[in-house]
């Protein structure tokens, strides 16, 4: 017999109650990201196939992304030197295509990828939900910390779909 779940969205604490259940859903996408991938081989992190990226490169790609949208779209500020360290390469290169990252090791893009979030966390516990609906007005657009939040859980599930593929095929050969 299978074991009951309860599947319940929770605001994160310390936050306002609405804001803390977006970070929760946040927070979600990347404990089922870190939990699977944790424990792989750096063969498995650094091997691409079909011409698709690495998952190294993926997990650089998420935390450069989330760093990006907290600096330019939330704060409206120049990058902490901290974390901008974290971030040697660009996004993408020359091509479009996505930084190809490899030999970094596994703990490496966790700390990363922590850091970048302890840091995005840390700029949403005193907001309010006037803020939190503010619209930032940029040059080609306007956007809310709401929408950023909505945008990083989308972005980083797409890449999970893509980094749980890459598992499967790299697992299966």
């Amino acid at each position: 017999m299978l074991e009951r779940k309860t599947l319940l969205v929770s605001p994160l604490p310390g936050y306002e109650e609405e804001i803390g259940r977006w970070l929760w859903c946040l927070e979600d996408v990347r404990r089922t990201l870190i939990t699977e991938l944790t424990g792989i081989s750096q063969s498995i992190l650094d091997t691409k196939i079909d011409e698709r990226q690495t998952i190294g490169s993926l997990l650089y790609h998420i935390a450069l992304i989330e760093a990006d949208w907290l600096y330019v779209e939330v704060l409206g500020t120049e990058w902490d030197p901290e974390i901008s360290s974290l971030f040697p390469l660009d996004s993408r290169s020359e091509d479009g295509s996505l930084t190809h990252i490899e030999g970094q090791i596994l703990e490496g893009h966790f700390y990363r990828l922590n850091k970048v979030r302890e840091v995005f966390l840390s700029h949403f516990r005193s907001m309010d939900l006037t803020d939190w609906r503010k619209p930032r007005v940029l040059e080609h657009y306007d956007v809310t910390p709401e929408w950023v939040v909505y945008h990083l859980i989308e972005h980083e599930s797409h890449h999970r779909g893509q980094i749980f593929q890459l598992l499967r095929k790299l697992r299966n050969d």
